[in-house]
């Protein structure tokens, strides 16, 4: 980085204000604000930052700062200059992201229900907003239906008695307005009945209906008052199911922040404790800080949504939490309240706002971009030189001091590459030995890579060995013989036989726990290469007991493979007597087997 950048940047003055990034075409590419410009624009041109800010700054050729009186002014104008310049950088929210209103014109002789994008100051009733055009038409529809109002597309008067009653009256959906046989009246009571309902005041409309129904019953009216009961039925059906509250009316917003692949901002709405509303939005991942990326969005959403709670639930406070809890004031004419719960059912609905985005990204992760982030994750947190496409794993498995074997896996962009497994049957070793089948095993692979030989040809980013420090220097040691570096972990195991952690051939051990996605992946080679190496071992076992035991007279492929599930090895065979040989096998097979092998021992 050029140092005219850092002299410049530090003859700022410490005081609030906006500083705009610029590239070598003079293009904006980031807006911010800061308390004092100084500290915080010196802080890009010096030091290490995460990958996405250190590719924002390499492209810096030049900056533009404005100062200003105080934070409120700095937050201001950093919203004004971003919408305005659209910064490649800043988290940008969609422009065409609606939040719809349900308008009433109460002027009308028939008022009904429509769906718009703002609220005018025309004289109408607007309720809303709410967290979609899809689910603002659920919303008329299910009110209009609890109380027996028309959904259809016609439109009264003008409707009145010129076609026969649709299905929804034939169903009790509707009280059937088009037969024109109802009142001006009674439709708009209806319609007050439906604001009711949009207002949240069910328990008001619950009681006028409850009322009319007894009066009716004492009348004798039992179908009216039949019908009543049904209304009211329904009503309440809505009324828990949340389908139909105002989120204008909310009390406590709860936002979530989570990175991933993608990454999510969620904010929760709640009215009296009963969520009532989610909004969600996913953006690349922020330069800032989550507490700073948080700020960012709110000031964002908040203008396009045009409604504020009372209460609004972080989990950090943003730094300019105090200019923006003013700003939100002034802008609902009310006080707004930017709080961080620490403990309680509050700090809860934050947590479920987190969990909500953690949940939108893995919805919108692909499989490859997650196993992709795994890789890279594991890239940083093993300080390897190139990106792990390519991992090898190996296992020793043996029965006793005979029959060792090693299994070699490969993983190719973290899936399982079958097509490269490899199997090593160990040789001219005496007894068993872990490290030095281990250092066979691997020496042999890298011969292979060495001659040039086919289907060995590739070299992995990274090396695998099932086990210790000790274990991971064998493998060194034999990368070292054949001038090959390969970085080398070894993988050990928790008390439940799990994956826990990665280790060096120094003895350092690099957690893997915090990161479920690399824990999995792990966990799964260490696996899947104990299971080759068991399936290889098994077969030569097999290959063994068949050759003896192909010689005895009655015993076929099928109580060959009994006997080596029920005794596991040849020596326990050749001990076993008559009457346990005969709890797996026929009394003539097993008096075959017992006589074959103790005719032979005499």
């Amino acid at each position: 980085m050029p140092m005219t950048l850092l002299e410049k940047a530090n003859k700022l003055p410490l005081k609030p204000g906006v500083y705009i990034m610029l590239d070598k075409q003079g293009q904006v590419i980031y807006v911010g604000k800061a308390k004092k410009l100084k500290n915080r624009v010196t802080s890009y041109f010096r030091g290490s930052h995460l990958p996405k800010v250190e590719a924002m700054v390499k492209k810096v050729s030049a900056f533009n700062v404005i100062v200003v009186n105080s934070e409120f002014e700095s937050l201001i104008l950093e919203n004004s200059l971003i919408k305005q310049h659209q910064p490649h950088y800043n988290i940008l929210l969609k422009d065409d992201k609606g939040y719809p209103f349900i308008r009433l014109d109460k002027k009308a002789p028939y008022p009904y229900f429509s769906i718009v994008n703002t609220a005018k100051k025309d004289g109408a009733s607007y309720f809303g907003p709410f967290g979609g055009r899809g689910t603002t038409r659920e919303i008329i529809e299910a009110a209009s239906k609890a109380v027996g109002l028309a959904t259809c597309s016609k439109h009264f008067p003008r409707d009145m008695g010129k076609d026969r009653p649709c299905l929804n009256y034939h169903m009790g959906n509707c009280r059937g307005w088009c037969r024109g046989l109802l009142s001006q009246e009674e439709y708009r009571l209806a319609v007050e009945q439906v604001c009711l309902i949009l207002s949240g005041k069910t328990d008001e409309l619950l009681r006028q209906l409850n009322e009319n129904m007894l009066e009716a019953s004492e009348k004798l009216q039992f179908e009216v008052a039949a019908q009543l009961r049904d209304r009211i039925r329904a009503i309440e059906n809505v009324s828990n199911k949340q389908r139909v509250i105002a989120t204008a009316f909310s009390d406590t917003d709860a936002i979530g922040f989570k990175r991933g692949a993608k990454s999510c901002f969620v904010v929760l709405h709640f009215n009296d404790g009963s969520l009532t509303g989610k909004d969600y939005e996913l953006v690349p991942e922020p330069l800032e800080s989550d507490a700073e990326a948080i700020s960012a969005y709110m000031s964002q959403y908040y203008a396009s949504r045009g409604i504020l709670p009372k209460t609004i639930l972080l989990r950090e406070q943003p730094e300019d939490a105090q200019a923006m809890q003013e700003l939100f004031s002034q802008n609902a004419g009310r006080k707004v309240s930017i709080e961080v719960p620490q403990r309680g059912e509050r700090l809860k609905l934050v947590e479920r706002a987190e969990m909500n985005a953690a949940e939108e990204i893995l919805r919108a992760t692909t499989a490859q971009q997650r196993r992709t982030n795994t890789l890279t994750w594991l890239q940083k947190s093993l300080e390897l030189p190139e990106y792990p496409e390519r991992i090898e794993a190996f296992d020793i498995s043996n029965l006793g001091d005979t029959g060792i074997v090693a299994a070699m896996t490969v993983h190719k962009d973290a899936k399982p590459y079958k097509k490269d497994y490899r199997k090593f049957r160990i040789k001219d070793l005496e007894i068993r030995d872990d490290y030095a089948s281990m250092h066979q095993a691997v020496s042999r692979r890298f011969s292979h890579l060495k001659n040039g030989d086919n289907g060995f040809e590739n070299i992995p980013q990274l090396l695998l060995i099932d086990g210790g420090a000790t274990h991971a220097a064998v493998a060194e040691k034999a990368l070292g013989e054949f001038g090959i570096s390969v970085p080398v972990f070894g993988m050990v195991k928790d008390d439940r036989h799990r994956t826990r952690a990665l280790i060096t051939s120094q003895g350092h051990e690099i957690c893997i726990t915090a990161n479920p996605a690399a824990f999995a992946l792990i966990g799964n080679i260490q696996e899947e290469t104990h299971r080759f190496a068991i399936e290889y071992q098994r077969s030569l076992r097999n290959e063994s007991f068949g050759s003896e035991l192909n010689s005895i007279p009655g015993i076929g492929e099928t109580r060959k493979n009994e006997l080596l599930r029920h005794f596991k090895t040849l020596k326990a065979i050749k001990n076993a007597s008559i009457d346990e040989l005969s709890s797996v096998l026929p009394k003539n097979a097993a008096k075959a087997v017992y006589e074959y092998y103790h005719t032979k021992e005499v």
